[in-house]
């Protein structure tokens, strides 16, 4: 597939500032760590029904302190809607454990140091360092996985590969905001069932699209 040439990604990128400046986390959260503990949530469920299960737990726990009081039983029982539980809730109860005996209680500030806490993989580390620390890195998740190849920004066809295109294409400028912008694009226009392209904003710089039309 041909590649977004720079001035296509450029043009690619002003339009998505266009029309959301300050892209947000759809997941709700109040701190580092209770950002921490509804990314490992958020694993293979929607945001949504994640935010529907800490809503309660973060008012019972929301410290490493109180998660590990709570203990994973408990943290099972207020997660259970949305599947894994045993394993979601293993990881909740003994990252928080490992943040008190190795962080102080806190959420450390480097890839290599989270990816060390239970349940932590690249794309949440990534997540958790865009989100909370302001760093300028392009977690990869599903969405983006299929819409960044697709529409011509960058070639792979793993997480990792698709993570490091996009870091040598996406100019800095845009990196704070710019694995939101993808997203939401793929989970609102680009769909993975039927892509809404009359109504997307970038069909006209889209490579997928224009392929399309040229056959």
């Amino acid at each position: 597939m041909t590649l977004l040439t720079d001035k296509e990604i450029e043009d690619l990128f002003e339009r998505f500032k266009a029309q959301n400046p300050e892209p947000k986390p759809e997941l709700d959260y109040y701190s580092n760590y209770t950002l921490l503990v509804a990314v490992v949530l958020s694993a293979q469920t929607t945001d949504k029904s994640v935010n529907g299960v800490t809503k309660e737990l973060f008012k019972a726990a929301d410290t490493p302190q109180k998660m590990v009081a709570l203990g994973q039983q408990k943290i099972a029982e207020y997660i259970r809607s949305i599947g894994l539980t045993n394993a979601k809730s293993r990881n909740v109860f003994n990252l928080s454990k490992k943040l008190i005996e190795d962080f102080n209680g806190e959420v450390p500030c480097t890839r290599e140091e989270l990816m060390t806490l239970p349940g932590v993989g690249r794309k949440t580390a990534n997540v958790v360092l865009n989100v909370a620390f302001d760093q300028p890195t392009m977690p990869v998740d599903t969405h983006i996985l299929r819409v960044a190849p697709k529409i011509g920004l960058c070639g792979g066809s793993t997480p990792e590969s698709v993570e490091r295109g996009l870091e040598q294409r996406v100019a800095e400028r845009y990196m704070k905001h710019a694995h939101h912008w993808l997203l939401l694009h793929g989970r609102y226009v680009c769909t993975a069932r039927k892509a809404d392209c009359s109504h997307c904003f970038i069909n006209d710089i889209c490579k997928k699209n224009m392929h399309e039309e040229k056959n």
